[in-house]
């Protein structure tokens, strides 16, 4: 049996494949990956190493012939170019004679109003056209992605937000790659929906978390979205990704991430990472 990783030089993709070397043979796992150069270290130990751009669907049916099984990676991107990117793997994995997809998806994304869901939403329905076998990895938020935030609120700054009462299950990347990994190496997965959500949160017990993490209490200071993007402004962000930041805090407070959830135990046969111990990580890591 070979299984094949889309974008394994990502973030995500770098810690799904170093957890399925733990378990499975270099030699019945594939990366596709559109620079070579960045898997060399992947290749000398051992991994099928195969050139594959989604923008390119020439390439991808080279980097998916002879796979059995496939996670999709979902793409960086506006939703218009990640739908066609998306688009492009399923029709791929098709003609390729591919017998399973997972795919990282977000959360509740066949019903959600989240300004990142219609590329989620598309790409399911891609999926499911093609009639293969499928997992959709429904994954609710990474903590990674509070990372600049915290390193202000370690800096001395409060914790800004216009996300009001929603809530959060944030866990950590590492969690999201081990259920990745046990679905595409795994048994009994075939036409399955996970939500794989940490414990809920507010805003308000984030910050509670996190200042328990540091030794000190974190103030939240809530504001409307307008406030939000001034602030974010002022603290450096580039302009073309507060607009991005903005609609994260609106989807927040609309409830999107709110999708309550033990599918982490079913496929790790325990919850995801207690959000202090991933908060610890991360302070660590930044100083």
């Amino acid at each position: 049996m070979k299984m094949l990783v889309t974008g394994a030089t990502g973030k995500l993709g770098t810690k799904v494949v170093e957890t399925l070397l733990k378990t499975v043979p270099a030699e019945q796992l594939a990366v596709s990956v559109r620079n070579l150069e960045k898997a060399e270290g992947l290749r000398a130990r051992g991994v099928d190493v195969r050139h594959g751009d989604f923008d390119r669907p020439e390439t991808l049916d080279t980097a998916f012939a002879g796979i059995d099984r496939l996670l999709i990676i979902s793409a960086d991107g506006d939703n218009e170019t990640r739908i066609r990117q998306h688009t492009n793997a399923a029709a791929a994995a098709e003609r390729a004679g591919v017998k399973f997809i997972a795919y990282t998806s977000i959360a509740n994304a066949k019903e959600s109003n989240n300004f990142l869901a219609p590329t989620h939403k598309a790409t399911e329905e891609a999926i499911l056209k093609t009639g293969i076998s499928y997992s959709f990895l429904r994954n609710n938020w990474y903590l990674e992605n509070e990372s600049s935030s915290i390193q202000g609120v370690v800096a001395g700054a409060p914790w800004v937000t216009s996300a009001g009462n929603g809530k959060v299950g944030w866990a950590l990347q590492q969690d999201y790659a081990e259920a990745a990994a046990a679905v595409l190496s795994g048994n009994g997965h075939e036409n399955t929906i996970y939500e794989l959500s940490g414990k809920l949160l507010t805003q308000e017990e984030f910050a509670s978390a996190l200042g328990t993490v540091m030794g000190k209490e974190v103030s939240v200071q809530q504001v409307d979205d307008d406030v939000y993007a001034d602030m974010m402004k002022g603290a450096g962000v580039p302009d073309f990704l507060i607009p991005f930041l903005v609609e994260i805090q609106k989807g927040i407070r609309e409830g999107t991430l709110e999708v309550e959830s033990n599918d982490f135990e079913k496929l790790l046969g325990r919850p995801a990472t207690p959000i202090s111990e991933g908060l610890t990580q991360i302070v660590n890591g930044i100083s």
